[in-house]
């Protein structure tokens, strides 16, 4: 059984590819830089340089495959217009289903976000029937891709999907890094400031493994949180720090002060500087948004890990490519 996964130098497509192979797929990885691909050659494994919003080369891509794992996207916080976000993650979503249809795959996979739905507190967490809601309904990456899991839910009746909504992921093979840079900013610092949030953080490794399961045993037209451990940010830094032979001092900046540089951030933004400082981006630094995985725990038969275990293989492996000071 031959996967094409889209996006695949990206922290979960990469984990997710490694799932796959362990599991005996063959696998196609479609891939705008093929330099930038973190995994040794495998006989199961065919990179194809393509991208999704190229109807051709997904034609290509999809040619031999019978399921997509849809992980490509734009995660970028500081694109300054809506339109850049949905050409890719709106757009390029609706591409991928149309290579599908046209191309008899069985069942697609999309990876979208946990903030597709309602956070909650640490006592009543969101969960898959908790509306999306402010600030992240105003985040147009977060915005973008609820447009984009609705496009593939709306297909449910002509194939096969499956929606999955990781938290934020630590662990290994993040390059770039994506959400790893946390752990850069408090790995070795005597002091951190950090803001008053919180979020749930996940093992991309169990991630991955959900991203699997969830091709193998995900109803059709579902949607699973795949969520770890909820944690304030003052309390993931103090975890790194011990794991890690730190006592960091930990200073909370003031919503405040966030507030106001987002603020200045708008104003940088209106005049076409490229900043992730915004209003809304420091709004979401300032709630504790936090989930439930009941759902993905009890019908995808995941196990997940203490974040702990995350940390350490995101650790391990940044310090491996000399990606810490």
């Amino acid at each position: 059984m031959n996967v094409l996964v889209t996006g695949a130098n990206g922290l979960l497509a990469t984990n997710t590819i490694v799932n796959l192979l362990a599991r005996g797929y063959g696998v196609k990885g479609l891939i705008r830089n093929a330099k930038k691909f973190l995994l040794p050659p495998h006989d199961n494994l065919e990179l194809v340089p393509g991208d999704i919003t190229d109807m051709a080369s997904l034609d290509r891509a999809t040619t031999g495959c019978e399921y997509i794992i849809h992980c490509a996207a734009t995660t970028d916080q500081n694109l300054l217009k809506y339109a850049d976000y949905h050409r890719i993650n709106v757009v390029g979503t609706e591409n991928i289903i149309q290579a599908a249809l046209k191309n008899g795959i069985k069942k697609i996979v999309y990876v979208s976000t946990a903030n597709t739905f309602g956070y909650g507190t640490l006592q009543q967490p969101g969960n898959e029937t908790t509306p999306m809601r402010p600030p992240f309904s105003n985040a147009w990456y977060a915005k973008s891709k609820w447009e984009g899991e609705k496009k593939v839910l709306a297909a449910q009746d002509r194939l096969e999907v499956t929606v999955v909504n990781p938290t934020f992921m630590i662990g290994a093979y993040d390059g770039k890094p994506s959400s790893g840079a946390i752990i850069q900013m408090g790995y070795g610092k005597r002091v951190v400031f950090h803001p008053p949030g919180g979020k749930n953080f996940v093992n991309v490794s169990d991630a991955a493994i959900g991203v699997v399961n969830a091709l193998e045993q995900g109803r059709n037209g579902e949607a699973y949180l795949l969520a770890g451990d909820n944690l304030s940010y003052r309390d993931f830094f103090r975890l790194l720090g011990r794991q890690t032979g730190g006592r960091p001092v930990l200073i909370t900046v003031p919503k405040a002060v966030l507030l106001a540089a987002g603020y200045v951030g708008d104003l940088l933004r209106a005049v076409g500087v490229r900043t992730a400082l915004s209003s809304v981006n420091m709004k979401i630094l300032c709630v504790k948004n936090y989930y439930s995985n009941d759902k993905a725990r009890s019908e995808l038969a995941i196990t997940f890990h203490p974040i702990s275990q995350g940390i350490d293989s995101a650790v391990n492996w940044f310090r491996k490519h000399q990606m810490l000071s």
